[in-house]
């Protein structure tokens, strides 16, 4: 007879593998179902399927045997699947006003370097870290202070500027090659 729930999860709560490994066999196709139908993305949501699991085994000291396992793992996947939606409506916006092309006035000169400046500064964003991009999307794009974007992200406000400077030095370095290569 299979164990239930409850018992899993006091074996994971003892750091049992096999018994996470069940769980995690158990409820996998559903919250993959579940963050797919929110994303419309495979690759997303398997990452979401995989960072809920993983924060449950982070956080599973605290698991609480007698309360529905599923309903916490749907809530921290809906969490992350909101997050996932926040941050990709940043890249997008971020990747739409990179490609809208200013008013350059009627130097057709002038229009072009910008289109070229732009789809290299777009070019050299793409190359940041990820964590690296969003926190430089959400300071430069979204307008976000450090302190918000800490918040946000649950970094720190130190974190956030050592990642604004290491972005800004990339981009630099990048668009400083654009720049000697005319």
């Amino acid at each position: 007879m299979p164990e239930s729930d409850e018992q899993l999860i006091e074996r994971v709560k003892a750091s049992d593998n096999e018994a996470f490994r069940l769980l995690f066999e158990k409820y996998q196709p559903i919250l993959f179902r579940n963050a797919l139908h929110s994303l419309r993305d495979a690759d997303a949501a398997h990452d979401i399927v995989q960072e809920t699991f993983v924060r449950v085994w982070q956080k599973r000291s605290s698991l609480k045997p007698n309360l529905s396992f599923l309903a916490y793992i749907f809530r921290i996947s809906r969490n992350l699947v909101l997050d996932s939606v926040k941050h990709r409506n940043v890249r997008i916006k971020f990747e739409g006003e990179v490609s809208q092309t200013s008013s350059a006035g009627d130097d057709p000169e002038a229009s072009t370097e910008l289109n070229m400046l732009e789809e290299k500064l777009a070019e050299a964003a793409r190359q940041l870290p990820a964590k690296c991009r969003e926190v430089f999307l959400l300071s430069r794009m979204e307008g976000l202070s450090n302190a918000e974007i800490g918040k946000q992200l649950g970094v720190s406000v130190k974190t956030v500027e050592n990642q604004i400077t290491r972005a800004l030095k990339v981009l630099r370095r990048h668009l400083r090659k654009y720049r000697t290569t005319e």
